[in-house]
């Protein structure tokens, strides 16, 4: 079979599973997180496998203790949590308005007076923009919150989720090796090479800095509900979901809560301290333990190239999109550095006498690294 007709088998394939996905994603979202869930939790199942248990029992195991765990966040933190979410939406502009009025309190006299010359308004800007936001976030939680196909959402994560997730610890092992015999078999090496590239960057970002981002999560909620801060629990659990973006989670997250401890708090110097200093710790232990430990070097995803992927599977597939743009990002991360590294050792690039006499592929560091006056050469 020639180069140019695989290439369009390939190309067809991936067509057809983009209109698929597509086509069917409003009704994806439960298989893809109960697929997520099993892919985070495997690795858990194998160590209780290991210790003498049958994939079956580990499975059925992991899956209750999850639905204990889930039932609990229903019953005591989900509640607390859309209670804090709908106050602060209601207190924003408020809050916006006390904030200003700080800031106006702090301003050095000249520039008063050149905002009072130029004649702008900024104190009615600021209430404006302020009260667009909350209405903002109060549509949007009330669509949330009464849209039926919300709901139908709401009911399957809750009973078809768990029921994947199952299925696939179960068959996890069984399904790899399904599909590793469907590899053509001139190309089973290389694909098993991309193969596991593509798992240890999904695996350092699904696993790694999914952990990550829920202890974060948790170490903020907690240490800004203790410090006694106003929606504390909701700041903090949506800086720690934030964290997938590096310095994203502390930078925004930070400056809400610092906004709101100097509305509240001042002038109590030590209280405001407090939020500062929990962010403060929060960037330590993701810099120096957290982030080394759990994910290494492994995702090789660059934050511009995360972002992007996030916004164009979120505007492509929804909500859907979001859960599959990591995934594919990293394996398209991986493709992309195997295809240049192709590129580098074909004649395209070397022409034809180099290509010939260099068979292996050209390292793109190694290329980097040749000095200027050899390259010329």
């Amino acid at each position: 079979m020639t180069l140019q007709r695989q290439v369009m088998i390939w190309a067809a394939s991936f067509a057809v599973l983009v209109l698929a996905l597509w086509l069917l994603s409003p009704i994806l979202l439960p298989f893809l997180a109960g697929f997520v869930l099993a892919y985070f939790l495997d690795p858990i199942a194998d160590r209780l496998q290991s210790w003498g248990l049958s994939r079956l029992t580990a499975a059925l195991l992991i899956v209750i203790v999850a639905l204990i765990l889930l039932v609990a966040a229903l019953v005591v933190f989900v509640p607390m949590l859309a209670d804090q979410v709908g106050r602060f939406a209601g207190e924003l502009p408020a809050l916006v308005q006390s904030f200003a009025t700080r800031l106006n309190g702090w301003a050095p006299a000249w520039m008063k007076d050149a905002v009072a010359k130029s004649g702008a308004d900024i104190q009615g800007s600021i209430t404006q923009f302020a009260g667009n936001a909350a209405n903002w976030v109060l549509s949007v939680l009330k669509t949330l919150l009464t849209g039926g196909l919300a709901l139908v959402n709401l009911v399957s994560l809750l009973v078809v989720t768990p029921i994947v997730a199952f299925y696939m610890l179960i068959d996890w092992d069984r399904m790899i090796q399904t599909i590793d015999s469907w590899v053509p078999r001139d190309y089973v090496d290389t694909v098993r090479e991309l193969g596991r590239d593509v798992n240890a960057a999904m695996a350092g970002f699904i696993r790694g800095q999914g952990t990550v981002c829920l202890v974060l999560g948790i170490f903020y909620a907690a240490g800004l509900s203790i410090a006694g801060l106003k929606f504390g629990l909701a700041i903090g659990l949506f800086a720690g979901a934030l964290t997938f973006i590096p310095y994203a989670g502390a930078a925004t997250g930070g400056v809400v809560a610092i906004g709101v401890a100097l509305v509240q708090f001042w002038p109590d110097y030590w209280a405001i301290g407090l939020v500062v200093a929990i962010f403060g710790v929060g960037q330590f232990l993701e810099g120096n333990f957290l982030s080394p430990k759990l994910v290494g070097k492994s995702i090789g995803l660059h934050p511009v190239w995360l972002m992007f992927a996030l916004f164009a599977f979120g505007y492509a597939f929804g909500f859907v999109g979001l859960l599959l743009a990591v995934p594919m990002a990293a394996a398209a991360g991986v493709l992309v550095r195997f295809g240049l590294k192709q590129y580098l050792a074909s004649r395209l690039y070397l022409g034809a006498d180099d290509a010939e006499s260099s068979p292996v592929p050209v390292d793109l560091a190694e290329i980097a690294a040749v000095p200027a006056e050899k390259t010329r050469e």
